[in-house]
């Protein structure tokens, strides 16, 4: 079971003006309704290896990551890992499907480097709705741009082999192949760990192409 920390009014409010400049790329609120929007908000810290979200519990919220790094995986039956996702700073991250029905998660989400969230749950979300209808625009953005992301993957584990899609994974997020343990970027990318590091290595030093 995860474990709930507790935050200080002064300690959540230091992360304010990440989660503000992150909203404001794509649209504009006035003082107000930032007001509105982080009157909202909680903040969770997690440490490594701790679970944001466990397959089988509801995800109650909807993540930001101000700090740290996670990863959401499926576990199958004969209890091997496949890793669905990544998020660090200025990224979010959710079982969007139990958060948006409120059915139990599939997923597991856990942190892969001391983590702090600030966190929307969903009646706090439709308030936001009603209160700054600008963030309708802004989470449908947001969720477009995720639908588009995972098109292209879908796209590039049928059309790619394994070192093409390390190479495409390597230039897109280029901060996440140095921060994500080799074995969950494999799992990630459909490949062992085995392979990946012969992939790595051919990349080192220059020679004939690898293909999968």
């Amino acid at each position: 079971m995860s474990i709930q920390h507790s935050a200080s009014n002064s300690e959540i409010e230091q992360y304010f003006p990440l989660i503000i400049a992150h909203v404001q790329k794509r649209v504009t609120l006035s003082p107000s309704e930032q007001q509105s929007f982080t009157s909202l908000l909680k903040m969770r810290k997690l440490l490594r290896r701790q679970f944001l979200v466990q397959a089988g519990e509801v995800c109650q919220y909807e993540s930001f990551v101000v700090k740290g790094c996670l990863r959401s995986f499926y576990q199958d039956a004969k209890g091997n890992d496949h890793t669905l996702h990544f998020a660090m700073e200025d990224w979010w991250i959710s079982d969007f499907g139990s958060f948006l029905t409120g059915t139990p998660a599939q997923r597991h989400i856990e942190a892969l480097e001391p983590s702090i969230v600030l966190q929307i749950d969903k009646p706090s979300l439709e308030q936001l709705y009603q209160q700054v209808p600008a963030f309708e625009r802004f989470f449908r953005l947001l969720h477009q741009q995720a639908c588009l992301a995972q098109d292209q993957r879908i796209l590039n584990d049928i059309s790619l082999t394994g070192a093409e899609r390390y190479q495409a994974f390597q230039e897109k997020y280029p901060a996440l192949v140095q921060r994500v343990p080799q074995k969950y970027l494999a799992s990630y990318l459909g490949i062992t760990p085995v392979f990946l590091s012969q992939i790595r290595s051919k990349k080192a030093k220059p020679g004939p192409k690898i293909l999968n």
